[in-house]
């Protein structure tokens, strides 16, 4: 009986580890938030979608420990201004215009210089 006890949390244990998360839609005023969600229930992306369905304002994404890792804004679908991404110990700011990247400043906690690539 003891073993059947055993074996039986086991396989719920497995069952509820192998669940997809389904991501989250809600209604905040003219736009949908979405929340997509990783395998264990962290939160992995957030953020808006306009009337259209295209994204739209401020979105965030994170890693499976909940750290932010990329932070920026769409319009009407289309990356746009500056996006930050963050990355061991670097911290990247992409200009984007037009959905295509225009500069690039990456900052360093290793070193004191900064990397700057403009197209």
């Amino acid at each position: 009986m003891k073993n059947l006890a055993i074996l039986l949390v086991f396989l719920f244990s497995a069952s509820m580890m192998g669940q997809e998360v389904k991501p989250k839609f809600e209604k905040q005023g003219d736009f949908i938030k979405g929340t997509f969600y990783y395998d264990n229930g962290e939160v992995r992306q957030q953020g808006f979608y306009n009337a259209e369905g295209k994204l739209h304002g401020e979105w965030k994404s994170y890693d499976l420990d909940g750290n932010k890792i990329a932070m920026g804004q769409y319009k009407d679908g289309v990356k746009t201004g500056k996006w930050f991404f963050w990355n061991e110990n670097k911290l990247s700011e992409v200009n984007y215009t037009d959905n295509t990247i225009a500069t690039v400043t990456t900052w360093s906690n290793k070193s004191d210089f900064v990397v700057n690539m403009n197209n």
